[in-house]
């Protein structure tokens, strides 16, 4: 009897607190698909202005950070961000296709610095903020890099610690910082 009834107290409980996060989550604009797994150290940080949409069947793993910085970040369906990622969304924002494979470690900042004038100091310069783009079914090694501008083709694979400066055509295959193309997913057609 008392196990039963540990048993419900614990399901309301459960049910209440998940009731207050989706209220907190729609007043801090952040939008979650169905089945989705977000670690309890999983950071979504939206600020004042920010927005992050993460879509069905996605996980988040442990120490994954999301913060917006008055951009927007949106994850596709189907895609695995695992721990210690850092994805920012500044300016432009962040988009990220289905079925993309985010390994530990990885940064993704679509802002840079400005720094033309010498005599100002680079944090007064403010950003520039062009945004990135990860297409569908991109696969990126642990620890990448993908800086600001920068588009990632559908079925590309990011090898571990590249980073990412230039735009990457569909099913390539880049390694090494500045990463560069070392062969393509497809065979050409003779």
């Amino acid at each position: 009897m008392l196990r039963r009834l540990q048993k419900k107290v614990r399901h309301i409980i459960l049910d209440y607190s998940s009731k207050k996060l989706i209220k907190n989550l729609a007043a801090k604009r952040i939008s979650l698909g169905k089945n989705y797994f977000l670690h309890d150290t999983a950071i979504l940080d939206t600020d004042t202005k920010g927005v992050i949409v993460i879509g069905d069947y996605t996980e988040l793993l442990q120490g994954v950070s999301l913060m917006t910085y008055g951009g927007s970040i949106r994850i596709g369906d189907n895609c695995n961000i695992n721990p210690y990622t850092v994805i920012y969304g500044h300016g432009s924002g962040t988009i990220i296709g289905n079925n993309v494979l985010i390994a530990a470690h990885c940064v993704i900042i679509p802002a840079n610095h400005i720094f033309s004038t010498p005599e100002i100091p680079i944090r007064m310069q403010g950003l520039d903020s062009n945004g990135i783009v990860i297409e569908d079914d991109v696969w990126l090694g642990a620890g990448v890099k993908v800086l600001n501008g920068v588009r990632i083709g559908r079925g590309s694979i990011i090898a571990a610690g590249a980073v990412v400066t230039k735009s990457v055509q569909p099913y390539s295959i880049m390694a090494g910082v500045p990463a560069i193309k070392i062969r393509s997913r497809k065979k050409i057609d003779n």
